[in-house]
């Protein structure tokens, strides 16, 4: 059965494409699920404004997330933590603890999992962290660390 892709779906595709799926597949989950229609011949003309607008969507998320990265690189980080006398925290500094930091000292919302600590913080120091803001862009920030007063 082919059928027109009218949303993404992993491993098929993105809104405009013409696939080619078990006829229990499309009739059963993906049409009534909104996610494709039949593929008839006044389908097919609208794929082409599905494309269109699914890229026009693509690109605008790109720009967001590049200007997002810009607003993230203008601002340092600064993180606070009590410390003992050799520079070791008494805790560790987890991607939650920095997601929330981030947000306060830069106006950007991140979630948890979207920063990217092989393991905790648990020294002062400047740290190395990756953050992804779109599933195809990513920023590495420099983390500073410093003893709480």
């Amino acid at each position: 059965m082919k059928v027109i892709l009218q949303k993404p779906v992993d491993k098929l595709g993105v809104p405009g494409d013409i696939v080619e799926v078990a006829d229990g597949y499309g009739r059963n989950f993906l049409v009534p699920r909104g996610l494709a229609a039949a593929a008839t011949k006044g389908a097919l003309k609208h794929t082409e404004s599905l494309r269109r607008a699914h890229e026009l969507r693509v690109a605008k998320a790109m720009a967001e997330a590049e200007a997002q990265v810009q607003r993230l690189m203008a601002k340092p980080v600064r993180v606070t933590a009590r410390a003992g006398e050799e520079g070791k925290l008494f805790g560790s500094i987890t991607g939650a603890d920095l997601a929330y930091e981030i947000e306060q000292q830069t106006g950007e919302r991140i979630e948890r999992r979207d920063v990217h600590l092989e393991d905790p913080i648990r020294s002062l120091g400047v740290h190395e962290v990756q953050v992804r803001v779109h599933p195809d862009v990513a920023v590495t920030l420099s983390i500073e660390v410093v003893a709480e007063p």
